[in-house]
């Protein structure tokens, strides 16, 4: 056997692997669980009664926040307040905050006119909202991010069975395009071993969406919160980071429908929306992306140009990767999405891969990132992240 059928039955192997890997991790990766019939039945205020504080930043989101706002006071939980901090809006949004501020006394707006040295605008923000919230728990979710009815009442059932400080949804999304849909399944499939260790309680693992990721107020002010994330470009993530170290439990599910947000309706959509996140995902190494370059070019090219040898192990490579649409298939079941979307999702995974180039070729060649019309050199980012 030469040394191409090696490689070729190699990357066969790895791609089983890794399909047998993920849809191992996906039994714990699922959908927030629903209410019991019996509760649908009691007034919520008997029934939920932890006291929840939200927190928004918001920044030109005109567009959407008045329905954000109002979708979240009518949530299925005894909301106390939703805390809106209007990071230098150069748009309308301010003036419809104060809109339904005037007949909504649990609407509360904080304006932000100037951003202080050394923090990033969003963290800022969620810092000020966190610092004015009364609540027994505070939920962090994004602006444009409309949440089902039921979804904060569910997550604090999940949080009182599992006696946990922190629940966490991945975005959801509605995709325009089947590529798009496949992004976001790949996308998902990255984040199954995340959510099956963090479901597990396993040593070191920790998980948080900017979607919606809910904290016990107690424990979000001992583990530093946003204070300790001001230049932490992954700041949902790394809070979940910040609990788990802390010594605060966790629990991870798939948003879907219940955390509609506005963003990635397509893949050139994803790929620049992702040029600020992917390469602070890597804590800005260099390495890091060089090899997931190597990776990726090595199994995906051995798959493609497998056919073509004329061997049973470039036939296996080719085929093998289509194993990648089992897991696929799992996650989109459990969305609701059509199943053919699971055939898109292997040949996705490489633009994926080129997203995470993209963010660290552009942030390289700036020298730092632009977000919200700030600059933040490289140097500042590395200085003020917070790692693993």
């Amino acid at each position: 056997m030469n040394l191409l059928h090696l490689y070729l039955w190699g990357v066969a192997g790895l791609f089983i692997s890794v399909s047998v890997r993920m849809t191992w991790h996906l039994r714990w990766a699922r959908r927030l669980p629903s209410l019991d019939r019996a509760e649908d039945t009691v007034p919520v205020a008997t029934t939920l009664a932890p006291r929840v504080s939200v927190v928004l930043a918001a920044r030109d989101e005109a567009g959407r926040i008045e329905q954000t706002v109002r979708r979240l006071l009518a949530q299925r939980a005894e909301v106390k307040e939703v805390i809106v901090v209007d990071d230098r809006s150069n748009d309308d949004t301010g003036q419809i905050l104060r809109r339904v501020a005037s007949d909504e006394p649990r609407l509360k707006v904080i304006r932000v006119d100037v951003l202080p040295p050394e923090w990033l605008g969003k963290c800022h923000a969620c810092h000020q909202g966190a610092e004015a919230a009364t609540g027994d728990w505070i939920l962090f979710t994004d602006a444009d991010c409309w949440l089902a009815p039921d979804a904060l009442a569910r997550a604090l059932r999940v949080a009182e069975r599992e006696r946990v400080d922190h629940v966490a949804l991945t975005p959801g999304v509605t995709p325009q395009t089947k590529p798009a849909a496949a992004w976001h399944i790949a996308f998902l499939l990255t984040l199954a071993d995340w959510l099956s260790r963090v479901n597990r309680d396993r040593p070191k693992a920790f998980i948080g969406m900017g979607a919606f990721n809910l904290v016990r107020a107690a424990a979000y002010r001992t583990c530093g919160g946003y204070q300790a994330l001001r230049l932490t470009v992954l700041d949902d993530v790394r809070l979940g980071l910040l609990l788990r170290r802390a010594g605060f439990r966790t629990r991870g599910f798939i948003g879907g429908a219940d955390t509609e947000c506005h963003w990635g309706r397509t893949v050139r959509d994803m790929v620049r929306l992702m040029e600020k996140n992917y390469f602070a995902a890597l804590d800005y190494r260099v390495s890091a992306v060089v090899g997931l370059v190597l990776v990726c070019t090595g199994l995906w090219g051995g798959a493609l140009m497998g056919p073509f040898t004329g061997t049973w192990a470039g036939l296996a490579a080719c085929v093998s990767l289509m194993s990648l649409s089992i897991p696929a298939a799992v996650v989109t079941r459990r969305l609701g999405w059509s199943l053919d979307t699971a055939l898109w999702t292997p040949w996705v995974f490489p633009v994926l891969f080129y997203a995470i180039t993209n963010s660290a070729v552009i942030t390289l060649r700036r020298g730092g990132i632009r977000w919200r019309e700030t600059f933040y050199s490289l140097p500042m980012l590395r200085r003020g992240n917070v790692r693993p």
